[in-house]
């Protein structure tokens, strides 16, 4: 069993608790505080544990010539790279009055800090974890300075090695041990041939002491739900209020209804995984009643006669007799009653028979 700690107060990850799924509003906001409101929202009434944005302190993020290269895409809201950025990026008190609202409808609020000064905000900001974006998982010295911190952390592996990951876990674990890995492949839309939703399971091996989770940027929710049967006990989602709307993730996220659709498989899927005890179950019961099968007698059996397999046959029968398992113990065995052809063989007619307990 992974082991489970306090990702948001109140709200433990890993062991056998629920699967947490944060909603990956990212800058799906379009740089609109009512439009991240509503998001915030809609997160919450489809049933999402946590709403998600992306904060950067751009200086700190990009050197000047990054935030100064035209940028021409059909996704732009400005000329250059900068200005487009600037356009999508909430101020302190714009992050401040998010957390407010959040608070104020009952979801968890946090963001990826995408640099170390964001992260530096963020703590102020007091948000219950740190997620770290894959573009800074091998960023050793701000994985660092992030753990010091000693807030809870979800580490995505888009673009790392498995060599990687381990470093990023020799160094996190003995600061921090409150923090969990997500599979993730960075590419929006991410096809099915490159999710690997095996690595989870290689991660599971890797890594016993932490809960492992997954982080999806392919269309639809069967390969998330996929991840959940798998053994994740978080993800991620890009979410979106219109996958038309300009910007390159709107494309790779799920509209309201698709959120929904995702959280209600995953509690279910919950449910089924159920217990590893294989057992006849309460609610097997009436159908083992109706169609469950009995040994029969094959031929008339005479009283006093030892059971022979040549004897015996397997029926749905009425009343109910040996069930099918028992007939190879009730060979050698010797019969007290007459018994017709075509005769539940039950316990009254076997002379000695002690029942076997099943387990």
């Amino acid at each position: 069993m992974s082991r489970e700690f306090e990702l948001c107060p109140g709200r433990r990850v890993g062991g056998d608790h629920p699967c947490f799924i944060i909603a990956e509003i990212g800058q799906n906001h379009q740089g609109d505080l009512d439009i991240a409101k509503r998001m915030i929202r809609m997160a919450k009434e489809c049933g999402a544990d946590c709403a998600k944005f992306q904060k950067s302190e751009l200086e700190y993020k990009f050197n000047k010539k990054a935030l100064e290269r035209p940028y021409t895409s059909k996704h732009s809201w400005g000329k250059t790279y900068g200005e487009h950025k600037r356009h999508l990026e909430f101020s302190h008190d714009q992050y401040r009055e998010l957390k407010k609202y959040a608070e104020e409808i009952g979801i968890f609020f946090t963001a990826s800090g995408m640099d170390e000064m964001a992260v530096e905000f963020l703590h102020e900001l007091d948000v219950p974890f740190f997620k770290v974006g894959s573009g800074d998982t091998n960023n050793f010295p701000y994985l660092e300075k992030t753990a010091k911190k000693g807030r809870p952390m979800v580490i995505s592996s888009g673009m790392q090695s498995m060599n990687t990951m381990q470093q990023v876990y020799q160094i996190v674990k003995p600061i921090n041990p409150n923090f969990c890995f997500l599979q993730c492949t960075s590419a929006y839309p991410l096809q099915p041939e490159d999710v690997n939703l095996r690595v989870i399971s290689a991660y599971q091996s890797a890594f016993p002491d932490i809960p492992i989770g997954y982080s999806g940027h392919e269309t639809g929710i069967a390969i998330s739900v996929a991840a959940v049967a798998m053994g994740a006990k978080v993800v991620e989602r890009h979410v979106t209020l219109d996958k038309t709307w300009k910007g390159s993730d709107h494309q790779a996220s799920l509209e309201p209804s698709e959120l929904a659709e995702l959280v209600k498989a995953i509690r279910t899927v919950e449910k089924a995984m159920g217990s590893p005890i294989k057992q006849l179950l309460p609610c097997e019961m009436a159908c083992n009643e109706k169609l469950g099968k009995s040994v029969v007698a094959k031929v008339t059996i005479p009283e006093g006669t030892i059971l022979t397999l040549d004897m015996l046959t397997v029926k749905v029968g009425e009343p109910k007799g040996f069930p099918p398992e028992a007939i190879f113990d009730l060979l050698g065995q010797k019969v007290k009653k007459h018994i017709e052809e075509d005769e539940t063989i039950t316990e009254q007619a076997v002379e000695n028979h002690v029942k076997k307990v099943k387990c």
